[in-house]
């Protein structure tokens, strides 16, 4: 199983929204881990939204499905290593989703450039329980 994401953001559009609902949007879609990488950088938090809805759209959802199902942002987070490089982290209802798809490993790309934030995702697994026939899922 492999599983893509793509999605793009315009970094003003970010920048509207913490200007109208500040850090209760923060604290609501960023974990604090993630909240202290961006160090308040609006393209950093444009490019993580980015990811996340990335990895959303990996999952075969998006951001918006999650939302109106109650899935928390938090349940995907965005993270570097200590050299920098992202790295998605699932919990949550992402976690078992990714469980059910066979989505065990996944790489992450984000940047920002010319007002437009942008991030990849690709996840690879072994098979997943819906590529089998239905007598053979657990």
């Amino acid at each position: 199983m492999i599983a893509i994401g793509v999605d793009i953001l315009e970094i003003r559009r970010m920048e509207q929204a913490i200007a109208r609902f500040g850090d209760r949007l923060l604290r609501r879609v960023f974990t604090p881990a993630e909240r202290q990488a961006c160090r308040g950088r609006v393209a950093e938090y444009a490019a993580r939204f980015a990811a996340k809805e990335a990895v959303a759209k990996a999952l075969g959802v998006g951001l918006r499905i999650m939302a109106r199902e109650g899935i928390g942002f938090h349940d995907v987070e965005i993270l570097p290593d200590h050299r920098g490089q992202p790295h998605v982290h699932l919990r949550g209802w992402a976690a078992e989703r990714a469980r059910v798809l066979g989505l065990k490993q996944w790489a992450v790309s984000m940047t920002h450039d010319g007002g437009f934030a942008i991030a990849v995702v690709a996840s690879i697994g072994g098979l997943s329980s819906l590529d089998l026939p239905p007598e053979h899922r657990s």
